[in-house]
């Protein structure tokens, strides 16, 4: 394979990333709505228990393949793009096979599934935000950045402090009985990670914020 084309697989990729995250919380809420009738779930890990269980898994797991397939760039950094790529990849498959327990009625699953899913939502998470903020943000050490590097930067960071402060708020809502189930508050912060989480690819793939060519 040529360089252009190696060039083009990885825009690709990263635009199927980006694309596939910001996706994610709107297909299950529309189309579990529309095509199941389910509500509003607590999380987005809860449509597992609803009809829309095969497109949460599908999309969570198309995720983590495409991370697993994404080499980013060879340095001798001990966190680079690849080991990184591979830890979140690992993070999306295994949360989306071991379920969160559901928000409502009995649990058929072991209480340790529930353990699992959680410690591995946040090992996606806090992958994705070092994406963000130490990976997606070098420049070329022989050449300034160029002005929309720069921006592109600041959405980077911006992408991954939105993921980092949504990983912090849903602890608390976990740890503190602040009384705002009703309002859905794991759901909006999961879908507000997940959507900065896709904006950070779409730029990286050059979908948004381009260099001149």
């Amino acid at each position: 394979m040529d360089n252009d084309s190696l060039i083009i697989s990885h825009l690709t990729l990263r635009r199927a990333l980006g694309s596939l995250g910001i996706a994610l919380p709107f297909i299950l809420a529309i189309v579990g709505y529309v095509v199941f009738g389910a509500g509003l779930q607590d999380s987005i890990s809860d449509y597992y228990h609803t009809g829309m269980r095969d497109v949460f898994v599908g999309i969570i797991v198309s995720i983590g393949i495409f991370l697993a397939a994404y080499t980013g760039y060879e340095d001798d950094a001990p966190l680079g793009d690849n080991l990184v790529a591979n830890v979140a990849s690992l993070g999306a498959i295994v949360l989306a096979l071991f379920p969160t327990a559901p928000s409502a009625g009995p649990n058929p699953l072991p209480p340790w599934v529930g353990v699992v899913h959680w410690i591995f939502s946040a090992l996606f998470f806090l992958a994705l935000a070092y994406f963000c903020l130490f990976l997606f943000t070098r420049t070329h050490p022989d050449r300034a950045p160029s002005p929309e590097k720069l921006m592109r930067n600041t959405v980077y960071r911006t992408c991954g402090v939105v993921i980092v402060a949504c990983l912090v708020l849903i602890a608390l809502n976990a740890l503190l009985p602040l009384g705002l189930g009703a309002l859905k508050p794991v759901f909006w912060l999961e879908s507000a990670a997940v959507i900065a989480f896709g904006v950070a690819w779409l730029v990286k793939g050059e979908t948004l914020l381009a260099d001149p060519s």
